[in-house]
């Protein structure tokens, strides 16, 4: 039977026998009211107003057979609520954020990026010169040669940007909510949440034994998204992808690695980031030629202490990368196109992943409701190209991707181009989802999403390259070595880190009295991870270790070469050494 509660908050049907107390009721309507409801003040009534009202107390050990109640009964129920530390607490943080009403998160403590910050203080504005339709002076401007907006659609149009920033689509979306100049203010973003509210107190029991219009998600429209969180990804150093690359030509099997590096601000698009690539790591994998295995909660452990080495270095892991190469047997090193845009250019299984990564690395941002929106983390697949030829593509998927991979309402399918729509369990609800397309006779319609859908909707494309070097310069990464140390966890191709690589990588040069081929070499990404596992070296010397290897703006080559002095000279790296010295 049901019985019904009418409070401050609504009403409420709560599921109950006749055998059962009253109170074991008022336990299962509790959690549906304002979680500061004073439990000592409850007074209930089977008329309105406080008349004939009682303690809940005085009532609660009799059993609804004893009260003499039925199916669909109604009690009112009336209470106080707690004054505590957590009230008042809350109570002057909304009295601080009163002409921010939307936001949840206080966006002065939500920690941006660097190239964030950078990037919320430029205009972005896209000069004009000026035009024959100008009548003014040499110092004057017009409609015709004043500067455009950073998300005007010509611009990109002409210049085959198939994306906006995320910047350029913040201001504009920035102008068009906050349009006046008063003392309210509204978050322009919000994360996409496709999730069914289990904790609905809209008077029914949660899903799946009730469900109402304010607690389901509503129908989703597919859109491809029209700008990007990162625009560009550049790789530090070329020898940096061959020697990922290196892998599969010895082994003919597939590998995947992470790429650690950091963003900055990309000058060829308006407002544009770039993700710069420093390094690659593998994880433990089981490789194989047409894919890979990974223990997922083994690889979250180990890359978990990788993150935080990495960051001692000034590094972030900002995407993945995974070969998808076939040889094509021709003998000079060509491979097979599998992927183009009559084929697909991420599977379904693959956006999947992409978008697991993007929720596990979530952008920081003070102009969202959640403190969060998005993630700049980005997928990268070497495979071959129309040409023949090994070749990169960088993506990113889109936060209907995330959303729909996060609520568990989408599958990979075996048509790699297209993605299942998961059916409505108890643990999950999937609304209708539409998606536009043109018809045969070249009409725009929306199209009914199940049972599947293309990817294509859900996938936004990146450039990528290399950085532009000057006359002498061989590369810009902060490491002065890419190859020569053996990578981890590369036992397949017969290689592994040990003393007797250690050795042979860093001896040479301190019997040679090369100091400058001993920096270069320490100045390698997996050759630091192996020293750090030994714990041989203290805090303070690895530290010095790093100041040694890494080479920035900030510390040149010069530097560098004398810290190396003060590091050669420490009892930990004079310690290492004897070690390696008498290892066979």
């Amino acid at each position: 039977m049901l019985l019904r509660f009418r409070s401050k908050d609504g009403m409420n049907r709560i599921s109950c026998e006749l055998h059962d107390l009253l109170g074991n009721v008022l336990e299962k309507l509790v959690p549906q009211l304002d979680p500061n409801a004073d439990l000592d003040t409850f007074m209930i009534n089977n008329k309105p107003g406080d008349q004939d009202a009682q303690s809940a107390g005085a009532v609660a050990g009799k059993s609804i057979e004893e009260l003499g109640l039925k199916h669909g009964d109604i009690f009112y129920v009336n209470y106080s609520l707690k004054v505590s530390s957590d009230t008042l607490s809350q109570s002057v943080a909304v009295n601080a954020t009163v002409n921010n009403p939307k936001t949840s998160i206080d966006p002065l403590k939500v920690k941006e990026l660097p190239v964030d910050v950078e990037l919320e203080k430029e205009k972005g504005l896209i000069p004009r010169k000026r035009s024959d339709l100008c009548k003014h002076g040499d110092k004057g401007m017009c409609e015709y040669c004043s500067p455009l907006p950073p998300w005007d659609k010509e611009y990109h149009e002409n210049k085959k940007i198939k994306h906006i920033s995320f910047h350029s689509y913040l201001q504009r979306l920035n102008t068009q909510v906050n349009k006046s100049n008063g003392s309210s203010y509204m978050s322009p973003l919000s994360q996409l949440d496709y999730k069914i509210d289990r904790n609905c107190r809209n008077g029914h029991e949660p899903w799946p034994r009730g469900i109402c219009s304010k607690c389901q998600p509503s129908a989703i429209t597919l859109q491809q998204q029209e700008f990007r969180m990162v625009d560009h990804v550049e790789f530090q150093d070329s020898q940096l992808v061959n020697e990922f690359i290196e892998s599969w030509r010895f082994t003919g099997m597939q590998r995947l690695g992470y790429l650690y590096g950091s963003y900055a601000k990309y000058d060829s698009t308006p407002l544009g980031i770039k993700a710069i690539v420093e390094a690659i790591y593998e994880p433990m994998q089981h490789d194989e030629q047409d894919g890979l295995t990974m223990d997922i909660e083994s690889v979250k452990a180990e890359m978990k202490q990788i993150d935080v080495v990495a960051a001692e270095m000034g590094l972030s892991r900002i995407g993945f990368i995974f070969t998808d190469l076939t040889d094509a047997g021709n003998g000079d090193g060509s491979v097979f196109c599998k992927r183009h845009k009559d084929s697909y250019f991420l599977t379904s299984f693959e956006i999947i992943m992409a978008a697991q990564h993007q929720l596990t690395h979530p952008n920081p941002c003070k102009y969202s409701e959640q403190g969060e929106f998005s993630s700049k983390f980005v997928t990268c697949v070497v495979s071959g190209n129309l040409d023949g030829e090994i070749d990169i593509s960088s993506y990113q998927v889109s936060r209907e991707a995330e959303a729909l991979v996060d609520a568990d309402m989408i599958s990979g399918s075996t048509h790699p181009s297209m993605s299942w729509i998961n059916e409505t369990t108890n643990e999950r609800y999937v609304p209708e989802l539409f998606y536009m397309k043109q018809n045969e006779y070249g009409v725009t319609v929306k199209t009914n999403a199940k049972p599947t859908f293309p990817v294509d909707y859900l996938l936004l494309s990146l450039t990528h390259g290399f950085p532009k070097l000057e006359d002498g310069e061989t590369s810009r990464s902060q490491f002065l070595s890419v190859k020569g140390f053996p990578w981890a966890n590369r036992q397949s191709m017969g290689q592994s880190q040990d003393y007797e690589e250690l050795k042979k990588w860093i001896i040479n040069p301190i019997n040679d009295g090369d100091f400058n081929k001993l920096q270069e070499r320490l100045s390698n990404f997996h050759n630091l991870l192996y020293i750090k596992t030994l714990d041989i070296l203290s805090p303070e010397e690895w530290q010095l270790l790093l100041k040694t290897a890494i080479v920035t703006p900030e510390t040149t080559r010069e530097q560098c070469s004398e810290f190396l002095f003060q590091l050669v000279s420490t009892p930990g790296w004079q310690t290492l050494v004897m070690i390696l010295q008498e290892s066979v």
